[in-house]
């Protein structure tokens, strides 16, 4: 199943998975805290063992239109599983003032 929700009003759970699926470098540049890069080209069913089946995976990119297809591929993958799309992305966290870290 796939939600949205939007990046700003959003309350990042403890222990969160949270997946970037820019490139490394826009990755580098600034990146929500806690997030992890898993760049749209690398996705594939070995990306998603890493995580537990039962936990949601929340989904971003710089701003907007990435995460979405990432979520899409994600979903033919395992449809049994619960994606959330960060909607705004990157760009909508900065300018919200939420924290950003940068570099790997």
């Amino acid at each position: 199943m796939i939600r949205k929700q939007e990046i700003t009003t959003f309350e990042f759970p403890e222990n969160a998975i949270i997946w970037d699926v820019r490139d490394a470098s826009a990755y580098a540049e600034a990146h929500i805290q806690g997030a992890v890069n898993q760049p749209i080209a690398n996705l594939s069913a070995d990306s998603l063992t890493q995580v537990s089946a039962d936990q949601p995976i929340y989904i971003l990119c710089g701003g907007g239109s990435k995460a979405p297809r990432a979520a899409e591929l994600l979903e033919e993958l395992d449809s049994s599983r619960e994606y959330v799309v960060l909607m705004g992305g990157t760009r909508a966290a900065r300018d919200a003032g939420l924290p950003l870290v940068q570099g790997q």
